[in-house]
């Protein structure tokens, strides 16, 4: 089993949090990974995204050509990476900032209200946790118990305590997918 997962939004929409989150999971699940962030010009609001390669074998490669996972937190995203993907691509898409469908017959679209998710938790910052749980759902290449130990040891100090809200998020993020 191998995963390709490209993330993709906006500086400041915790695309990079996502992306090392996933990789230290899969560490941590016992699986073979790979992390490549990408910025653009701007940190906050400008674009970026992140590959993360999620395997059973040795991974060749950090460059990701052809994400076999796309998750989209904005409609720019959007626009810009489903006409790159291939056949068979899961697209999760935020459907809270994102208002329109991932329009390709040859893919699977899955939708996450994650800004909506995260607001029932009081800060909208957490929307890329959702995106996470319901990515994790979609394509289920890890145990979302994986993901919730990670956290455990990434949101510490001044971060610990995101740590219960951060896992109620990913965990509804999660459900919502079916």
């Amino acid at each position: 089993m191998e995963h390709k997962v490209l993330i993709a939004g906006f500086g400041g929409q915790g695309v990079i949090v996502t992306g090392t989150l996933l990789a230290h999971a899969a560490m941590y699940a016992g699986k073979n990974t790979t992390f490549y962030p990408a910025y653009g010009i701007a940190m906050r609001g400008g674009m970026a995204n992140c590959t993360v390669v999620v395997s059973d074998e040795e991974i060749g490669s950090p460059v990701v050509a052809h994400p076999t996972v796309l998750i989209v937190m904005n409609t720019e995203s959007l626009d810009y990476f489903l006409p790159r993907v291939e056949e068979g691509t899961i697209v999760v898409v935020n459907a809270s900032l994102v208002n329109k469908e991932a329009d390709r017959n040859d893919v699977r679209p899955v939708y996450v209200r994650a800004n909506d998710i995260a607001n029932e938790y009081g800060d909208s910052r957490m929307a890329n946790m959702a995106m996470l749980g319901g990515m994790i759902k979609a394509t289920g290449m890890l145990p979302l118990e994986s993901v919730h130990e990670t956290m455990k040891k990434i949101l510490t100090g001044k971060l610990a305590h995101m740590l219960k809200p951060n896992q109620e998020v990913l965990r509804k993020g999660f459900d919502s997918v079916k």
